[in-house]
């Protein structure tokens, strides 16, 4: 399968985004991490190239972005192991604007026990915001980890209208 990716210009600073000419394959929320990106693609798929922006992938993005309460429509490539996008599929189903615990997405994809699991699973998600991962929360509201940076994830759910309260020692939990 062969990958064509580019930078994007985003309120949240440079992305990427990768694609298989029809489908959504990869978005990394730094440009910084462009050579952790192209590792995993040229690990994954035939041929890598990079090109100029393709707005239709672009265009949806950008419209979350500045705040506009849309459900992601672009065709969607998982590439990851069949557990893995268990867990990815499931996250689809997280409704803008709300959250749900690791423990939850382990019950709904019948394995209660696998909260770590799908914890890595989260973190090996490739497509982030399109798949909702920023929106799973410890079960007592504790923001734990995000493949790009907590501060990316604090980012994403208060545009999502959520409020971020911290504890004296400095950590994030969902505020309600």
């Amino acid at each position: 399968m062969n990958i064509k990716y580019w930078d994007v210009k985003t309120v949240l600073g440079d992305m990427l985004i990768a694609y298989n000419g029809d489908e959504l394959v990869a978005l990394e929320l730094n440009k910084k991490n462009e050579d952790k990106l192209l590792v995993w693609l040229n690990d994954n798929f035939n041929k890598v190239e990079k090109k100029k922006e393709d707005i239709y992938f672009t265009d949806q993005l950008d419209r979350y972005l500045k705040g506009e309460k849309i459900k992601f429509t672009y065709p969607i490539f998982m590439q990851g192991t069949k557990f893995q996008k268990n867990v990815w599929s499931e996250l689809l189903n997280i409704p803008y604007g709300e959250v749900r615990s690791y423990g939850y997405i382990a019950e709904k994809i019948g394995n209660s026990k696998a909260m770590r699991a799908v914890g890595m699973a989260n973190g090996k998600n490739p497509i982030p915001i399109v798949i909702p991962c920023h929106r799973v929360i410890g079960k007592d509201g504790k923001l734990v980890g995000y493949s790009g940076g907590l501060e990316y994830k604090i980012e994403l759910l208060e545009l999502e209208g959520h409020k971020i309260k911290y504890s004296r020692n400095g950590i994030a939990y969902i505020d309600g």
